[in-house]
């Protein structure tokens, strides 16, 4: 009877112990697939991140291209640069030293510019922000008319934005910004850098969408 007895224990052991493992089998395999389920979330968030990012630079790459097809005769002449989706005209090219007065051939530059312009930023329903900028150099003594660079910057902005308007650009479609010597292209330590410094640059921008809701009598 003892033979017996032992030899069920050893049966009942024996089940125990397979039932803890197939337990911890079923366990171990639950943790795999939740970590491989986890590592497949993350790849198609990583793969989704790519996929879009890189939309964005095809995106930004065909903006460009239209933008230099757009302007081709301008950037020609030398006159117009085009860098990161920014149209730069030189401050010499449009107004003299201290001044927001155009001079004949800036409003003839600005004139050629319209016309390419109003076709693009019409296919994208973009507008164009006009910002003026200068160097470090105080504004000269004498000349009252500018409290500051600032203030420079922001009537050139906004002459350069009344001549393409007279030129033909829809009011709604171009507005200005000045931002005196800030956020300059190259040294201030000797005029070659002042000099492309002081610029007006044109930037094609998304339309701001009014989320203003309608008003009811």
């Amino acid at each position: 009877m003892m033979g017996f007895e032992d030899r069920d224990d050893g049966v009942e052991h024996t089940e125990a112990v397979w039932a803890v493992f197939g337990d911890l089998m079923s366990g171990l395999l639950g943790a795999f697939v939740l970590i491989l389920v986890g590592v497949l979330v993350v790849q198609m968030d990583l793969v989704a991140s790519l996929q879009t990012e890189m939309e964005k630079r095809r995106q930004e790459e065909q903006r460009r291209m239209a933008l230099e097809k757009a302007l081709a005769i301008p950037l020609q002449t030398g006159r117009v640069t085009l860098s990161n989706g920014r149209i730069g005209i030189s401050g010499s090219v449009l107004f003299p030293v201290n001044s927001d007065e155009l001079r004949p051939d800036g409003r003839l530059l600005l004139q050629s510019l319209v016309p390419p312009l109003q076709v693009y930023l019409g296919e994208r329903d973009e507008m164009l922000m006009v910002s003026g900028f200068t160097d470090d150099k105080p504004v000269r003594e004498g000349n009252r008319r500018f409290a500051d660079n600032l203030e420079l910057s922001a009537q050139r902005a906004l002459t350069v934005t009344r001549a393409l308007i007279e030129e033909g650009m829809p009011p709604s479609r171009v507005f200005s910004a000045a931002f005196g010597a800030e956020q300059p292209v190259a040294s201030n330590s000797d005029e070659e850098g002042r000099a492309l410094n002081r610029r007006v640059e044109m930037a094609p921008v998304p339309r701001a969408v009014n989320t203003q809701a309608p008003a009811h009598d």
